[in-house]
């Protein structure tokens, strides 16, 4: 905001910022395909934490540098190096500019994009539709979010062409950005990607204290097994059905390492029924 003269369109904001982490040995943000191409919600949210501490101020098209803080003399010198690049390449350019910029350049994140058919050729729209993930076979996916960003999940399940979110969580509140019920089921829906939520084949927080050990967990789910999982075939029939209608849906829970997840044991529960004849694909 300071390089660019205090404020920055948040259209512009978002693509500058795409353009930033792109060049990042490590990128501080991630972005999914939004309706105006690269969107990052964590930066957003960060963003709307600033106003909220009266660092920013915003309209409905801009946000704005309010306090007077020299923040370029604090960055490191590869950030401060970056920046200035940023500024030189693109710092003239309009927001439409940019955004037909990053969609002929990166057309995946211009896929869900309300403005693409208004700023490319025919030729280019062919090009950002090939870039959509398209999936043929039928899969039971699972997924976790345990260190990975919102946005990179979201992308998982853009690009495993997800149709449907089955979260399997008992109690589907989360301490990390995005992934409580009623936030994970706007972004979700947001990008075309149905979400449904299943509390009864979850686990109660209070069985899973004192998971230290592989051990524990396995001690949990052989519980889960046997006192869960015969008692819920109604609701493992319903997610089959979904499956066969939809034929790509991910089963979602927290933990990434599916040996440590009640999800695993759900989907081998699910293979395990008369009519399923389908892969069952952890990602």
């Amino acid at each position: 905001m300071q390089i660019f003269g205090g404020q920055i369109d948040k259209i512009s904001l978002q693509k500058l910022l795409f353009m930033f982490t792109k060049r990042q040995t490590k990128a501080e943000y991630d972005f999914i395909p939004y309706h105006y191409g690269c969107y990052s919600f964590s930066a957003n949210a960060d963003l709307t934490a600033m106003v909220s501490k009266g660092i920013l101020s915003e309209t409905t098209s801009h946000f704005m540098k309010v306090d007077t803080t020299d923040y370029i003399k604090v960055l490191k010198e590869t950030d401060r190096k970056l920046l200035l690049e940023i500024k030189s390449d693109y710092g003239n350019m309009t927001a439409n500019a940019l955004m037909k910029h990053t969609y002929l350049n990166f057309p995946y994140w211009a896929i869900n994009s309300k403005k693409a058919k208004e700023i490319l050729s025919a030729e280019q729209l062919e090009k950002v539709s090939n870039s959509r993930p398209k999936g043929n076979k039928t899969i039971l996916f699972t997924i976790g979010y345990e260190g990975i960003s919102l946005e990179e999940y979201l992308n998982r399940l853009l690009n495993n062409d997800i149709k449907i979110l089955v979260d399997v969580r008992c109690n589907p509140v989360s301490m990390k950005y995005g992934f409580s019920k009623n936030q994970l089921q706007r972004y979700c829906e947001n990008l075309g990607i149905r979400y449904v939520h299943f509390p009864e084949v979850g686990i109660q927080s209070k069985q899973r204290q004192e998971l230290n050990t592989q051990a524990d967990y396995d001690r949990l789910f052989a519980v889960y097994r046997q006192n869960n999982l015969t008692k819920t075939t109604l609701t493992q029939e319903k997610i089959l059905s979904l499956l066969k209608e939809h034929r790509r849906i991910a089963l979602t829970c927290f933990e990434a390492n599916i040996c440590q997840c009640h999800r695993k044991h759900l989907a081998e529960a699910i293979a395990g029924l008369p009519s399923f004849d389908y892969e069952v694909k952890h990602i």
